[in-house]
């Protein structure tokens, strides 16, 4: 029998920590609160996607699972497990095997609970499904959806994802396509949008950066923890962003960003925008990557067009070609495909990569988390 609570953890101390990573906003019982401190557990032994942790928390409960991975329950006691908690859940043993050794190998040396001390000295919270601020989006992703949400900055500004516009484009942008992102997150930021991006240079940036002149909400996601404010030449744009807006991440305070950290994160980015537009893209821009997960949950998809001679517009001109995106020119434009229903007439009065990522045509990559 695999235990659904967490040995030695009383309810004292289940309160000084999740405490101190909720402060107000909490969670709603202490049975959530038991879930988030496993889940943050989790979130130090696995990679971002990895969909048989989604699998064993969605069918065991968080708690089972992080006592399945720490103590020593065989591959055959969590299969059984799995078959009682749902007769369709039918994973080989080998399988199971091999995610409880890499989970075991990498689970947080000393206090499993030393992710959320981290935490607490930064003054990060700490958001998971359990939680009420939790994006109902990400949900879309399924087996894919991240365990945890790190955040810093006020969660409360998590509920303005449900009307909001993920603007991504390369890294290397020209003077064109950061005029662009300007003057796109300066229009939707006026029509009541949250603008979401990943925090890099270039059109993120500039995304992020008109955004905060706007005095609206802007959300990055980032590929490391909350900690990691990457790229370096972009720490005081982050750091506003942390003040005025979110910064958010899947992975614990402490992890490093990687080339795959930065893959599987455009999936969140594409998940939580009610629709995304890639303003300006080479042949391999990352931001393609991200234009793919958008399309494989079927959220709207709009590419900005550059002249024709222009390499760094290539992958936005090919999205439009072959891919199905929408040809958006203007913030109105924009806001009509993130709300075809009435979205010109704007918010209610009183409304306060180096171009490292796959190409498109390996296919949806969704398919790397399924």
């Amino acid at each position: 029998m695999i235990s659904d609570t967490i040995p030695g953890l009383t309810s004292r101390e289940l309160s000084r920590l999740i405490g101190a990573v909720s402060d107000g906003l909490p969670f709603p019982d202490e049975h959530a609160a038991v879930a988030a401190v496993a889940r943050t557990a989790l979130s130090s032994a696995c990679e971002p996607g990895d969909t048989d942790a989604a699998l064993l928390v969605s069918r065991l409960g968080a708690a089972r699972t992080l006592n399945a991975v720490t103590g020593d329950a065989t591959p055959h006691a969590v299969r059984r497990a799995l078959l009682e908690a749902d007769t369709s859940a039918v994973v080989p043993s080998e399988r199971i095997r091999d995610a409880l050794e890499r989970w075991r190998g990498r689970l947080p040396r000393g206090s499993l609970h030393a992710p959320l001390e981290r935490a607490a000295r930064l003054g990060a919270r700490l958001v998971t499904p359990e939680h009420p601020a939790w994006p109902s989006s990400l949900d879309d992703l399924e087996f894919g959806m991240p365990l945890t949400l790190w955040i810093r900055g006020d969660p409360s500004r998590l509920s303005r994802l449900e009307r909001s516009v993920a603007l991504v484009g390369a890294r290397a942008a020209s003077g064109y396509g950061e005029h662009v992102a300007l003057e796109s997150a300066a229009g939707l930021s006026d029509r009541g949008f949250a603008i979401v991006s990943g925090g890099a240079y270039g059109v993120d940036a500039a995304a992020h950066r008109a955004t905060l002149a706007s005095d609206q909400v802007t959300v990055a996601f980032l590929a490391g923890g909350v900690d990691r404010l990457y790229p370096a030449g972009n720490d005081d744009l982050l750091r506003r962003i942390a003040r005025d807006g979110l910064l958010v991440a899947e992975l614990p305070p402490g992890s490093t960003p990687t080339r795959w950290r930065f893959l599987m994160r455009n999936r969140l980015i594409a998940a939580v925008g009610t629709a995304t537009v890639v303003v300006e893209a080479g042949a391999r821009s990352g931001s393609l990557n991200t234009a793919g997960h958008a399309a494989q949950l079927g959220r709207p998809l709009g590419a900005v067009p550059g002249p024709i001679t222009s390499a760094s517009s290539a992958g936005c001109h090919r999205l439009i070609r072959e891919y199905g995106a929408i040809c958006v020119t203007t913030a109105d434009e924009m806001a009509e495909l993130a709300e075809p229903m009435g979205a010109r007439l704007g918010p209610a009065e009183g409304d306060e990569d180096d171009d490292t990522a796959e190409e498109i045509e390996r296919g949806p990559p969704g398919k790397q988390v399924q």
